[in-house]
């Protein structure tokens, strides 16, 4: 049967339209993390930054004209989960760029998928110091971060408690995954660096709900502090651990002891845990106070407090330099996505600084060791340790790579 005449100048702005659907096809990124668990609070911040960024970015036109669609998955900070979700989302989703990974070995596991796709990841929750160097050997490099890195961290840890606060007997207590683990070397590294030798370094496994035995070793030991590496729940067994003691010495430690179920789970006893923070929740600038006010609003997490502030802070940045760097480059190439990274020419101004020129070909670290301040769990959430500090917090502190402190990474 043949088409009748009527129906062919319809048939045109069909067509026409079907082609203006395709040529604004949305921009596909990944988000990759732990929203359920015992790491789901840094995910699930993590994951509202980036919907907050996106749904922003969306609202001002998209970028190249086109929508970002989020395509979100649960690893369930499993690293054989996210190895299965970085397969899917490079051969069926065909995303252009992926942003997430928490744990640092669900990263050292996934990203390799990516690095053969060409496709960029920007890490911007996980800090284990080798995560962007996995690949630095190779022509390309398509990892980048955003967070403050653990070479930065260890050093800073250290300084805290032996500098600052003159205690020259500590203990490391560390959990048994790649997080944990290369963060104590990174600690041990820092603390040789001032001719000191933990006095007890023990190890924990996630899930582990006494801690009475790593942390009577310690006090035999003398510890006047407790170093950490682990997350949140594991560091509220700890502090829950010296309470039932009756033994009570400072915790120091890595970023995570700012996490919601570190803070809840531990109670009075987790009261003046000090760690290093790239974003602390106040509002001491126009666009962290735009942030704070937005995604309350947007999320309404309880009592005020977001989970993980530095998670929500750093994935919120994420997208706002990939849309930067797709914009730039004209394109969603991978090579096109790297090349821009690698020499972003407009700064973006995010909550935790402002990224001028934050990526090279060579160094695709956006946080450098003069970033970091301090925070202190005071009244059940995260302050600002030093008053010094929380003063000068109006004052954005930008990428500095001649800033001295951090450990020297091996390129």
């Amino acid at each position: 049967m043949g088409i009748p005449l009527l129906a062919i100048p319809m048939a045109l702005p069909l067509a026409l339209t079907a082609f203006g659907a395709q040529a604004a096809d949305p921009i596909k990124i990944g988000v990759s993390g732990p929203f359920t668990g015992g790491s789901s609070s840094m995910g699930v911040s993590m994951r509202d930054g980036v919907r907050l960024a996106a749904q922003e970015i969306n609202a001002a036109g998209g970028v190249l004209g086109r929508q970002i669609q989020l395509v979100e998955r649960d690893d369930e900070a499993k690293n054989e989960r996210g190895v299965q979700i970085a397969q899917e989302l490079i051969n069926r989703e065909k995303v252009a760029a992926t942003v997430g990974f928490i744990n640092t070995g669900v990263a050292l596991a996934a990203q390799r998928f990516y690095q053969e796709a060409k496709i960029p990841v920007m890490n911007n929750v996980a800090t284990g110091s080798v995560i962007t160097q996995q690949f630095a050997n190779q022509p390309d490099n398509y990892i980048f971060r955003n967070a403050a890195h653990d070479s930065i961290q260890a050093p800073m840890i250290v300084e805290e408690a032996v500098t600052r606060r003159g205690f020259k007997k500590v203990a490391i207590l560390a959990d048994s995954t790649n997080y944990g683990q290369l963060g104590r070397q990174d600690l041990e590294k820092a603390l040789d660096l001032k001719g000191i030798k933990p006095v007890a370094v023990e190890k924990f496994n996630i899930k582990d709900v006494d801690m009475t035995p790593q942390l009577l070793k310690a006090k035999e030991a003398g510890a006047e502090a407790i170093l950490t590496y682990g997350i949140g729940p594991e560091l509220a067994q700890i502090a829950n651990g010296m309470t039932k003691l009756g033994w009570k010495v400072p915790m120091i430690g890595s970023w995570t002891l700012s996490m919601a179920n570190y803070i809840d789970n531990a109670g009075p006893g987790g009261e003046g845990a000090r760690m290093p923070q790239t974003f602390i929740q106040e509002p001491t600038t126009p666009k962290r106070q735009s942030f704070i006010v937005a995604y309350l609003k947007t999320f309404n997490p309880k009592n005020s407090r977001i989970d993980s502030p530095v998670s929500a802070a750093q994935g919120y940045d994420s997208i706002y330099l990939l849309a930067a760097a797709i914009k730039q480059a004209g394109s969603t190439e991978g090579p096109k996505i790297k090349a821009a990274l690698e020499d972003l020419k407009t700064p973006v101004e995010g909550v935790v600084t402002t990224y001028n020129k934050p990526f090279s070909k060579t160094d695709h670290e956006a946080i450098t060791a003069n970033i970091p301040v301090f925070g202190e769990v005071k009244g059940q959430r995260v302050v600002y340790a030093y008053e010094a500090d929380f003063k000068k917090a109006s004052e954005v502190r930008v990428k500095d790579v001649n800033a001295k402190g951090a450990l020297s990474q091996k390129k």
